[in-house]
């Protein structure tokens, strides 16, 4: 049978899903942990949502969204298989402004503003770029996902003028070099058709 150019399962939502992750002890334990969604489209619409538990946050998750029924959807339908501690659909859902600005090539900054609180999370010293390739059932994931991962060797994440302590660390993916903070762009999650 001739190879079919179109991927068999059905779309649940596409976008960026950036991430950080920081630790003192070279990622045995994680010390902050960010997750930056820029949905384009899912079936709740489309907008920003960012949860967050670091020591800026006494180790509390927070979530910041422009959209609150797409942060409830990536709750329910995503987060909930990536980390469990931002699922929690009782979190309030703070208000916020997103906004980008620089690119894989130096520094790439996301700034999230609340009426509380201004956050800036920083990816810089991006390495070569690799498609993340995930079909349902890898990784005991029931769903799959497609993304173009520019994997930085340095993050911060600075909150009201904070820095969360700690660093990212590399570590591989196959047989390719990654981070432990990730720009995740041109990134779509897919279900198995009924």
């Amino acid at each position: 049978m001739a190879q079919q150019p179109v991927d068999p399962n059905e779309v649940l939502m596409t976008g960026e899903n950036s991430f950080i992750r920081l630790s003192a002890d070279g990622g045995k334990t994680h010390t902050s942990r960010v997750s930056h969604w820029r949905v384009l489209w899912c079936p709740a619409g489309a907008g920003h949502a960012m949860f967050l538990q670091s020591p800026l946050t006494d180790d509390h998750v927070q979530v910041y969204s422009d959209n609150m029924a797409v942060a409830r959807w990536l709750q329910r339908n995503i987060e909930t298989l990536l980390y469990p501690a931002f699922a929690d659909e009782s979190l309030p859902v703070a208000a916020a402004q997103f906004s980008r600005s620089g690119d894989p090539h130096s520094t790439c900054m996301e700034t999230v503003d609340s009426a509380a609180d201004s956050i800036v999370l920083t990816w810089h010293d991006c390495i070569e770029p690799f498609v993340l390739t995930m079909a349902p059932g890898m990784g005991n994931r029931p769903i799959g996902v497609f993304s173009t991962f520019f994997p930085a060797k340095s993050a911060q994440i600075e909150m009201n003028g904070d820095f969360a302590p700690d660093k990212t660390w590399l570590e591989m993916r196959g047989d390719r070099q990654s981070s432990s903070a990730c720009l995740a762009w041109s990134e779509s999650w897919v279900k198995p058709r009924a």
